[in-house]
């Protein structure tokens, strides 16, 4: 990979915060073209503002956001067009609906019909296959699981090239965890998408990243490859 390759997804200097708190402030951020970025750190470190600072639904105080190297000011519908996608905490589907109708309201709301909104569907059941055992259950009777694996496929019907996924495992099993990345993984691998994954799962998450980040109030304390953070004591030490 070349080194001048501008970043995905990268920002400079960057505050942000609630209410007169400030979460962080000077950060710096920067996620590589084409790899799985892990970010892990305490509860409360910025992790999440970060998300959604980076995907507009967040104002960011100061600093800049650049999108593939050009500035830009976020807003949700501007970075999901695009390409961003992004997968909130706590899975966010709308419970009274079929899955189903989960995926038809996505891809209306993405301007996708007729012939390219059907393959599009097939694209996320090949990869994420036992969607199509819960295909018309209503969400809201899912385990928390598959809930996921619909809230993660519903964000990848727009094919996009960056893809901003806050905690999946909460809530889920260490095999369920794996179930719903590893196929991720190897769809990011074979289209070269960029993938920031926060997650408090850190063994788990390490095994489908190429480089971890540390975040720790609000600051950046150590970047490297999850190799580095191999000694389980080194990284508790940063908690």
């Amino acid at each position: 990979m070349s080194g001048h390759q501008a970043p995905a997804l990268s920002g400079k200097g960057l505050g942000a915060g609630y209410g007169g708190r400030e979460v962080f402030s000077q950060f710096d951020f920067a996620l590589p073209q084409g790899e799985v970025l892990c970010l892990v750190g305490h509860n409360g470190a910025g992790k999440s503002t970060l998300l959604k600072t980076l995907f507009g639904l967040h104002p960011a105080s100061s600093g800049e956001i650049r999108l593939r190297g050009q500035v830009l000011k976020p807003r949700p519908e501007a970075m999901a067009r695009e390409g961003v996608a992004y997968v909130p905490e706590g899975r966010g589907v709308f419970p009274g609906l079929q899955v189903r109708e989960i995926f038809q309201l996505a891809l209306w709301s993405a301007k996708l019909d007729g012939a390219e909104a059907e393959k599009r569907t097939e694209e996320v059941l090949e990869v994420l296959p036992r969607i199509r055992e819960f295909w018309t259950r209503r969400a809201g009777t899912l385990s928390g699981g598959q809930q996921q694996m619909v809230s993660v496929g519903r964000a990848l019907l727009s094919r996009p090239s960056i893809l901003l996924l806050d905690e999946p495992s909460i809530g889920l099993a260490p095999k369920t965890f794996q179930d719903l990345m590893a196929p991720i993984r190897a769809l990011q691998q074979r289209l070269g998408m960029s993938i920031l994954l926060v997650e408090q799962n850190v063994g788990e998450a390490f095994a489908v990243s190429d480089r971890v980040a540390v975040m720790k109030s609000g600051r950046m304390i150590f970047e490297g490859v999850p190799d580095d953070l191999s000694d389980h004591a080194k990284l508790m030490d940063m908690f």
